[in-house]
């Protein structure tokens, strides 16, 4: 079961990535990472450069349709990259519209704000984000996992590192669910 954890170049949360990444593998999983550019992503520790990761495809190869499920790290440059170019954003929309799964942490639910996705759902976020979820027709609750199902797709959402270890089980539980127990 491929998983696509999409980023832009620069900006992912290194834990944000590597943790949900792990929790894929360990249920039998195989992420690969999806970026607007071909190369290697930079990931930071907050505002300090961290380690960089290779891309396996970029949005010009990807197609949603090869994968099950979609996972959307946060940081806070890394969401703002990604609402800002297209294929991003129509690589999400094409998640929801084919009613798989979707998981975004701490400031990822930018990306699903212009994708136009969070109306009439439930979901948390970092907690600056609340209004543009709001604004947008989401309902924003402060809890550490979310996981809504009132939409085409399972929404999977998660507020800071912190809640890392509840977004992987989250996440886990929907991988199960996807591979039939």
């Amino acid at each position: 079961m491929r998983i696509a954890f999409l980023m832009a170049p620069e900006g992912v949360e290194q834990i944000e990535l590597t943790d949900p990444w792990q929790a894929v593998r360990d249920a039998g999983g195989t992420p690969e990472l999806v970026s607007t550019e071909p190369g290697r992503v930079q990931a930071f520790h907050h505002l300090d450069k961290a380690d960089t990761f290779a891309v396996d495809t970029d949005l010009d190869r990807a197609r949603p349709d090869d994968y099950a499920l979609l996972v959307l790290p946060g940081g806070v440059a890394n969401p703002d990259a990604l609402r800002l170019d297209e294929r991003a954003v129509a690589f999400v929309q094409a998640f929801f519209t084919a009613g798989k799964p979707v998981a975004a942490i701490c400031h990822a639910p930018w990306t699903l704000v212009e994708a136009g996705v969070v109306g009439g759902r439930t979901l948390t976020s970092w907690p600056s984000l609340r209004t543009d979820i709001r604004n947008a027709g989401g309902n924003w609750v402060d809890e550490e996992v979310v996981v809504c199902g009132d939409g085409p797709n399972t929404l999977i959402t998660s507020r800071k590192p912190k809640d890392l270890k509840a977004f992987g089980a989250a996440l886990t539980e929907e991988l199960r669910k996807q591979h039939g127990g």
